[in-house]
């Protein structure tokens, strides 16, 4: 079995650093604060992250708006995540408002409510051994609130669909 490596990149110098960087950008959408990460890693200094990180976003790899539209997108159609949790990771990217409600904007109001009826659905047909009818909204709802959903939703479609 294969062990998962866990090293730091190898220190870089400007040019290598600049090459480096350019492929980590272009494998997927990336923000300000993972490429500033990535390129302290390589060792290097401030000004020239920052330099670095001029020239990418002059050259197109880095944008955060399009981040935050492809990262919210992302986390709402494959992981099922809503609005919150969303919200807050971008937030702990360091995205700014514009973009975090440029991102939301792609979430569809009737997809929302939708996929979150499916993860109702799901976990009601999980938790039917469970006998208290209450005990069971209860863990349905704590986990679409864990999956950022707003609790007015879920208490709202957990009641409408109870049939």
């Amino acid at each position: 079995m294969e062990q998962f490596d866990n090293r730091k990149p190898p220190k870089k110098d400007y040019n290598q650093s600049w090459i480096a960087i350019q492929k980590f950008c272009a494998y997927q959408e990336r923000c300000h604060k993972e490429v500033r990460t990535r390129l302290y890693e390589y060792g290097l200094h401030k000004e020239e992250v920052e330099e670095l990180i001029y020239r990418l976003i002059e050259s197109n790899f880095v944008n955060e708006e399009r981040f935050a539209v492809a990262y919210a997108r992302g986390k709402f159609r494959v992981k099922k995540w809503g609005r919150l949790k969303i919200k807050s990771e971008l937030k702990l990217r360091q995205i700014s408002d514009f973009c975090i409600k440029k991102g939301m904007a792609e979430i569809n109001d009737a997809d929302y409510e939708e996929t979150l009826l499916q993860l109702i659905e799901k976990k009601r047909r999980d938790y039917r051994q469970t006998s208290n009818e209450y005990n069971r909204n209860r863990k349905i709802a704590n986990y679409c609130f864990n999956k950022g959903y707003e609790s007015s939703l879920i208490w709202e479609l957990i009641q409408k669909n109870e049939a």
